[in-house]
């Protein structure tokens, strides 16, 4: 990172959304969204740049905005058709599907702890198709939990003083919700507008995979913030709610996204361009079984991943007007196996896809290790291996999953 990081430039318009009202109509508008995202994803990545349109065209598509709640103007979706509008514009592309992912969350936030006249205030921000993002997570510490971000009160404002990483979207925000803790090291989250004096976005993500995120440094120097934005987020896990679940299904939506893609992308490489083996006598790669036996096994193991994400969203549906202990646990366990079938199919696939198209499907113009590189970076987000803990540990001893972000 440079030694004096100046603010990155990226043009933001003025947000004008179209406002979703169904379910329906949300799965219908992520199609057509996919469809034009596709067009450009492996030569973004390439480039690792987004131009601003192509941002405007996904965030103006209304598309942000469904998870707010009906009484504030929103679609208020459910839980199992968000997951599938983020599976949706993943398979197109990844880095695009992950950018409204912490937006959702921070909507999410704003639900939770929000009084009225701050709902009406940001929910509306969001229907017009303002762009948030986190500055949430930070690099230095033993743990994710680890923040050393602070704020103090100054009369109608709170000053800020830190440094954040991994914030996604960052680039690309109308608004940034800042997580700092105040004196009783309580987390609070800050929503501040992009061109705040104090805030600086250092467009530094340098990560071999989901390239176009954003993801870099936030550094925040005597921001100033006034007190109507800021939420008492950590209310959020001093009693069962959603908040985890939520933010570990749209999570698991995103990988399977990739596995998506890069089946999509298996089967055309295959019909089209891969060489049968030679002891296979066949003519065709698409006639061999046992690449056939291949296929329908990464068919199969896609299908039960997005099997368990749609159960996992349901039960979060089934508990969101009163999620107790017993409730948030059961979706806390639902999402945890969803996560982990869409980790390892994403994974899978991305690797089979080399295997069956042979050693042409790895020629650079092609982009196809784009998958593999989005898949393995993403499915870090948190260690699956811990998800058969969890559940596991619930169903052997009773032990509900911990309440934080990443469970």
């Amino acid at each position: 990172m440079p030694h004096n990081p100046a603010d990155a430039p990226y043009p933001l318009s003025v947000a004008n959304a179209h406002v979703i009202r169904t379910d329906a109509e949300a799965i219908d508008v992520a199609h057509k969204v996919a469809a034009f995202l596709l067009e450009g994803d492996a030569e973004r990545d390439r480039l690792r740049q987004v131009p601003a349109e192509v941002v405007d065209v996904f965030s103006n598509s209304g598309l942000w905005g469904i998870t707010v709640p009906a009484e504030f103007g929103g679609a208020q979706v459910s839980y199992a058709t968000l997951a599938e509008v983020i599976t949706i514009i993943s398979a197109a592309d990844a880095s695009l599907g992950q950018i409204p992912q912490n937006h959702y969350c921070l909507l999410e936030d704003i639900r939770l702890q929000g009084n009225d006249e701050q709902k009406a205030w940001f929910f509306d921000l969001a229907l017009k198709g303002n762009r948030f993002a986190n500055a949430i997570s930070e690099t230095g510490g033993k743990t994710v939990q680890d923040i050393q971000t602070r704020f103090v009160e100054d009369g109608e404002q709170v000053v800020i003083n830190g440094r954040k990483g991994y914030c996604t979207g960052s680039l690309y925000a109308h608004w940034l919700g800042v997580l700092a803790l105040d004196g009783a090291d309580k987390a609070h989250l800050a929503f501040v507008p992009r061109a705040t004096p104090g805030l600086t976005v250092v467009d530094d993500w340098s990560s071999i995979g989901q390239r176009n995120t954003a993801s870099g440094t936030v550094l925040l120097k005597d921001l100033r913030v006034a007190q109507f934005n800021v939420f008492k987020t950590y209310r959020s896990y001093e009693h069962p709610t959603l908040a985890g679940p939520f933010a570990q299904i749209t999570t698991a939506a995103i990988d399977a996204g990739i596995a998506r893609a890069a089946l999509r992308d298996t089967l055309s490489f295959v019909r089209e361009h891969a060489r049968p083996w030679i002891d296979s006598g066949l003519d065709k790669a698409s006639d061999d079984p046992l690449t056939i036996i291949q296929i329908g096994k990464l068919s199969i193991q896609l299908d039960a991943s997005e099997a368990l994400l749609e159960r996992a969203g349901k039960v979060m549906d089934s508990v969101r007007e009163a999620p107790g202990e017993d409730g948030v646990a059961r979706a806390s366990v639902a999402v945890a196996k969803a996560k982990v079938l869409t980790t390892e199919i994403a994974l899978e696939a991305s690797t089979r896809l080399f295997e069956l198209g042979g050693t042409r499907s790895s020629l650079a113009h092609h982009n196809h290790d784009r998958h593999w590189r989005n898949a393995r970076v993403h499915t870090l987000h948190d260690p699956v291996r811990w998800k058969y803990h969890v559940v596991g540990n619930w169903l052997l001893n009773g032990v509900n999953p911990p309440r934080h972000d990443w469970s």
